[in-house]
């Protein structure tokens, strides 16, 4: 492991003095080690893997910790239906909503503390985020490197503006440089990917790589189980090229990978790379070396078209493209998160016709969206700004046939191979929160509503409140797939053509752990397939025959057989 590691190294940093760095490297793997206790061997993950996204902040109580009242509501509701939380950046910063950090070995003290962040480690799984590109350009390792201390000299990516950089590949219109000047009157141009709040960091100095494994390795030591590479793509820089998965890059992951493997094999890798499908998934490299997890980012878009065309065959054709290399990878599958949903994603899979269709229908809800510019100027669409919730419902239909619209939905989400992963408003049933948004003074706030905790769980009391509709539904479609093995993220899974494209349906498993026909109509009309499969639906709990099923509009069955 050593060896790899090392190798690794001197691919990245021929120049530097290998050797050395590796013993360092080794040490501090021995001390992460030795504060653990024990290295725990890895668990296989299960059908009872899921996934919670959430703002450690979303839900507050007067005079409590919000992290704490996290855990209590995670505590009282979902134990059993949710197996790890991934809390997003819970660290002091400045913008971003917390991805512009300002200290990565503190917690946000209007959050709690890490005594609260262990406490969820102990019950839950916890997915903490290296926010691995960049950091507050007001944090103090920034300030240091404009003060030229010699602690945080080459920390930072700067570059001179008249460098070639009309290839770089951008996720945001603000300038790819920011000015700043030093205290001797020295103007340097930092590479600020994200925003000019958000300066990158320099990973060709081996300072900064031992920096952020310090950091990574730091939060394996509280509790963290899966940790989540942030923006990882866009890590290494050379001028000249479109900066974006450069093998260096590649190589960095697979670093991370290997000390991991060696410090703490428990821990999972995952990578969030908001790209075409080709190239997220490159981030698994050979099955072995590098993430145990990517996202399937291309999952909302399609999801998303599928509800509102009410025609399942881009998500079908798609689907049965999907393979991980090896039974140490998987996908995460999600249909939201913190962030819009992702329109590069799509591309290469709906056509400009569709995800136009697709921009209108947001903004028809009340949401926005966010635009990305090529290097000659041009502006396209990044992401729409939206819940998923208002995204696929129609807000004329009674509210019992929005919650069900939106849970067949998800239903898609949990039954395909992958760890399943569940933002919370979505399980909450969250509407847009337009006038947060207006607010907030940003597009992404839409989706970010914070909820007082007690108006939550008196909602949630009222069995024919909106959020007790979706809730509840949400956990019952849970518990049933916690208790199939066909299920796994890694069983067997084929779309199949029923011959009825408002029909989406998923077999999954096989003769050794069982198998379940997981059939989904996507429309506001009755739908009849004709099926040569029989078993007994874990949804509707009644048996059913082989021959003509006909669906109920939105409705959902499980089919478990032979």
């Amino acid at each position: 492991m050593t060896e790899r590691i090392a190798s690794l190294l001197a691919r990245l940093y021929p120049q530097a003095d290998v050797p050395a760095l590796t013993l360092r490297l080794s040490a501090r793997i021995e001390q992460t080690k030795a504060r653990l206790n024990a290295v725990l061997p890895r668990d296989a993950i299960t059908e009872h893997d899921v996934l919670l996204i959430t703002y450690g902040g979303t839900l507050r109580r007067e005079g409590q910790a919000p992290l704490r009242t996290l855990y209590e509501f995670a505590f009282n509701y979902l134990q059993g239906m949710i197996s790890a939380i991934h809390i997003l950046p819970f660290f002091p910063y400045t913008s971003d909503d917390g991805f512009a950090v300002k200290d990565f070995y503190q917690v946000n003290p209007e959050l709690g503390t890490w005594d609260d962040i262990r406490k969820i480690a102990q019950r839950f799984e916890l997915m903490a985020d290296l926010v691995i590109n960049h950091m507050s350009s007001q944090s103090d390792w920034f300030k240091g490197f404009l003060d030229n201390h010699p602690a945080f000299v080459g920390l930072f990516r700067t570059e001179s503006p008249e460098a070639d950089l009309s290839a770089v590949v951008r996720p945001r219109v603000t300038p790819l440089l920011t000015p700043f000047e030093r205290p001797n009157g020295e103007m340097v141009h930092v590479w600020t990917t994200f925003s000019p709040d958000q300066v990158d960091f320099d990973f060709r100095h081996t300072e900064t790589l031992m920096r952020l494994v310090d950091v990574m390795l730091f939060y394996v030591e509280q509790g963290a189980r899966l940790i989540r590479l942030d923006a990882i793509a866009f890590l290494w820089k050379i001028a000249g090229t479109n900066c974006l998965h450069l093998e260096e890059t590649h190589a960095v992951v697979r670093l991370l990978r290997a000390i991991l493997d060696q410090a703490a094999p428990y821990v999972i890798l995952i990578t969030e790379t908001n790209v075409p499908h080709r190239e997220n998934i490159s981030y698994w490299g050979d099955g072995y070396n590098e993430a145990h997890v990517v996202y399937n980012f291309a999952l909302p878009p399609l999801l998303f078209h599928t509800m509102l065309s009410a025609d399942g065959t881009h998500l079908r054709e798609w689907v049965n493209t999907l393979k991980a290399p090896s039974p140490q990878t998987t996908f995460l599958n999600f249909a939201a998160c913190h962030d819009g949903i992702g329109v590069r994603p799509a591309e290469g899979l709906l056509d400009a016709d569709e995800l136009a269709l697709l921009v209108a229908q947001v903004e028809r809800r009340g949401g926005s969206v966010s635009f990305r510019r090529f290097g000659d100027g041009t502006l396209v669409a990044y992401e729409l700004n939206c819940t998923f919730l208002d995204a696929v419902t129609d807000p004329n239909e009674p509210p019992d046939v929005q919650a069900q619209r939106f849970l067949v939905s998800q239903a898609i989400m949990l039954a395909m191979a992958g760890i399943p992963a569940i933002y919370i408003h979505s399980l909450l049933g969250s509407h847009n929160d337009v006038e947060g948004m207006i607010r907030a003074g940003y597009k992404r706030a839409i989706n970010r509503q914070v909820l007082n905790a007690d108006d939550v769980q008196a909602e949630l009391a009222q069995e024919d409140s909106f959020r007790s509709m979706v809730f509840y539904g949400y956990l019952s479609l849970l518990q049933i797939r916690c208790g199939q093995r066909a299920f796994n993220p890694n069983a067997p899974q084929m779309a199949l053509d029923l011959g009825n494209p408002a029909v989406f349906a998923l077999l999954r498993g096989d003769a050794q752990v069982g198998r379940v026909l997981a059939v989904h109509n996507v429309s506001a009309q009755p739908q009849t397939v004709t099926v040569d499969f029989k078993g007994y639906d874990l949804v509707g709990k009644v048996g059913v025959a082989a021959g003509e099923w006909t669906l109920a509009p939105y409705q959902i069955m499980w089919v478990a057989g032979p």
